[in-house]
């Protein structure tokens, strides 16, 4: 299979191009890390004009989309440690947390004195919509591109739950701890647009409609909800803003007394459903899902290549994909 001379993109990817040397079309369109690191230092600032714009506005600075892995872990660290923001971590537990990732939930809020609320929603809703994403893409291709269908469902709901829990408790800001690949740095800044996140939330519940009715319902806002805006609060993702180096990343979390799972897959450290996910994915569309955001990585340098192709290359824990595949109910 050809890919990509300089990041990691195979010629199965959609709309893929190459030029005579093997490089893709997302590489020649790269501006560069001298751009890059201008982008960063610019973005910076304005998260440090957004928290004095909005700190103590609520009882809490921020949310944080939290998981127990590695990227979300350190997010954590850094909006309680380097900005000193009171922030509420919010856990969705989708039944396939790892043990591990559910004590490092434990050890880190406690360590970095952390509120900490788990969204555990209905299995039996979540376990139908996964097992109808096994056989059905649900969502636009292009969706699809960046992400698997559980993957998609599963981030949807979290994407909807936590942004209600921040309009009733009026909490400004939503932070994520999507990796640099993950968080285009444009983006990694957003004031919350109500039309724009009707319009998605229309995307993901109406496939979920359809495999499980009404019981989705409480999972997403309502229309009242998206007609009173003033409240509606900021996206932030502050690594992709942030220096990021893995090793070091892992180092400083292990310091700390978190540790990484040893049952989930390379790209993951935290959900024991993404190597089922990801063969799924491979199988139906021929392309790894997070194909595109370690490609970005790499191509913003903060990954090598090599590095990239290994992780990409990983087929995950057996048991554990076999262990997904009999809680969802699937041969």
């Amino acid at each position: 299979m050809k890919i990509c001379t300089h990041c990691v993109l195979p010629e199965t990817f959609p709309n893929i191009s190459f030029d005579d040397k093997g490089v893709c079309n997302h590489c020649l369109s790269f501006k560069g890390e001298a751009k890059l690191k201008g982008d960063k230092a610019e973005y910076l600032e304005k998260f440090k004009e957004l928290i004095v714009k909005t700190q103590k506005t609520s009882d809490f600075d921020c949310t944080l989309s939290y998981s127990g892995g590695k990227d979300s872990s350190y997010t954590l660290y850094v909006l309680r440690k380097i900005f000193n923001l009171r922030v509420l971590a919010l856990v969705f537990d989708n039944g396939f947390l790892s043990t591990q990732a559910l004590s490092n939930i434990h050890i880190m809020t406690e360590t970095l004195g952390v509120d900490c609320q788990i969204f555990k929603p209905n299995f039996e809703v979540i376990r139908k919509v996964f097992k109808h994403a096994v056989v059905h893409p649900m969502y636009s291709p292009k969706t699809l591109e960046r992400a698997s269908t559980m993957c998609t469902s599963c981030i949807g709901l979290v994407k909807f739950i936590f942004l209600k829990i921040a309009i009733e408790k009026n909490i400004p800001m939503m932070a994520w701890g999507w990796s640099p690949g993950q968080a285009p740095i444009r983006s990694s800044i957003m004031k919350i647009n109500p039309a724009l996140f009707k319009m998605t939330q229309e995307a993901l519940k109406k496939p979920m409609v359809e495999v499980v009715g009404a019981d989705i319902n409480p999972y997403f806002l309502s229309d009242e909800q998206f007609k009173d805006s003033k409240n509606f609060p900021y996206n932030v993702s502050p690594l992709a803003f942030m220096e990021y180096d893995e090793d070091k990343i892992v180092e400083k979390l292990k310091s700390m007394g978190w540790r990484a799972p040893d049952d989930v897959d390379g790209n993951s450290t935290n959900c024991l459903l993404n190597s089922l996910s990801n063969q799924i994915h491979i199988n139906r569309y021929s392309f790894h899902p997070y194909a595109f955001e370690i490609a970005e990585m790499v191509r913003s340098g903060v990954m090598t290549r090599e590095h990239g192709l290994k992780k990409l290359s990983e087929s995950g824990d057996a048991a554990t994909v076999e262990m997904a595949k009999k809680k969802l109910g699937i041969s």
